[in-house]
């Protein structure tokens, strides 16, 4: 019997609210997201973890002092791990966070332990970004060196408009969508984090990717006439950022008298910026602004559709050596020098 294992790649949250500030330090340790020389990011990191803990630590409040992001993940490594199992073969899930428990080198060493024949690296990030999965990859080789795990792996490095995912999110924007048609032409805001100007200026393909998906997503809605963008949120810092921004566009739909729906596009599970930020903070500006319908609508989760699109991903990835996009090849114009099948 051939073992394979999956490895879902996340960005992992605090478990406490002890844990707040150093997961904090641990992301703006990372140099995919502080690019500035090592002595000078160790420094930054313990300053920014501790000037914004106080401000990390009201937001996780409002979700019980912890992140909902592993508890997601694993209900979706449970679903996936059962949509795989075929006769002959042994399939396992594994997480692996990049900023908290359970760790890359956990997953390295528990995937040792399964002694697999091959390794699947799967990112649940659809859109690829050197910030996110680059970031992970680059963690797990580094993990899976210094273990000694020596296993043909193969990597999908992104599916931005894999059928499963978007036909999984229409399923879910539809009724949003319906039900705020009722107070008017609802405007649809695709929303994705975002990231600063200079990262995507520098090659990386997030920001091309995020508008493949959404729209791939406003065409599969087939509704006639829809209002839509992608816009993007979670600045931080001083730097200018991609936009345009997702709070100023519920200030615009404000003003134009028009219901919003926002829907949280690179986001696969419920955390703090889709519950608190969308939901909470967001949902205040759009009562503040006249808004007169706002709507978030949930992430994908472990809806079925995006579980089978997730697995069609892995059985596509074990043909191919290396890197694997949505369909194979290279997905990004030549230009983006930061796609990872550059």
């Amino acid at each position: 019997m051939s073992r394979t294992a999956v490895v879902l790649f996340n960005l992992g949250g605090p478990d406490s609210p002890q844990a707040v500030r150093p997961f904090l330090r641990n992301l703006f340790s990372d140099p995919a997201i502080l690019q500035v020389p090592g002595p000078v990011r160790w420094v930054l990191a313990r300053l920014i973890s501790r000037r914004r803990d106080k401000a990390a630590q009201a937001i996780y409040a409002h979700l019980g002092g912890r992140s909902p992001l592993l508890p997601n993940t694993q209900a979706q490594a449970a679903a996936l791990q059962a949509a795989l199992q075929a006769p002959g073969e042994e399939v396992r899930c594994f997480i692996a966070m990049r900023y908290w428990h359970p760790f890359t080198e956990q997953a390295v060493a528990e995937v040792t332990a399964f002694a697999p024949d091959r390794i699947v690296l799967l990112p649940l990030y659809p859109q690829f970004s050197t910030t996110t999965t680059g970031s992970s990859v680059t963690a797990w080789t580094a993990a899976a060196a210094q273990a000694g795990l020596q296993v043909p792996t193969h990597t999908v490095c992104c599916y931005p408009s894999e059928a499963g995912f978007i036909a999984a999110m229409a399923g879910l924007v539809r009724p949003a969508y319906d039900a705020a048609a009722a107070h008017g032409t609802p405007r649809v805001l695709f929303s994705a984090h975002g990231l600063p100007k200079k990262v995507v200026e520098r090659g990386d393909p997030y920001q091309h990717q995020c508008e493949r998906t959404a729209a791939a997503l406003a065409a599969a809605l087939q509704i006639p006439g829809l209002d839509w963008l992608n816009s993007y949120q979670s600045r931080v810092g001083p730097l200018e950022w991609i936009g345009p921004a997702t709070d100023a566009e519920i200030e615009r739909a404000g003003r134009d008298g028009v219901p919003v729906v926002v829907v949280p596009i690179a986001f696969v599970s419920e955390h703090s910026e889709t519950l608190v930020e969308l939901g909470i903070e967001y949902r205040h500006l759009a009562q503040e602004c006249g808004v007169p319908y706002f709507a978030v609508v949930p992430t994908v989760g472990d809806d079925p559709a995006f579980i089978n699109g997730l697995a069609g991903l892995v059985h596509a990835s074990l043909q191919r050596p290396g890197l694997c996009s949505q369909n194979g090849g290279r997905l990004c114009p030549a230009g983006f020098t930061g796609c990872p099948q550059r």
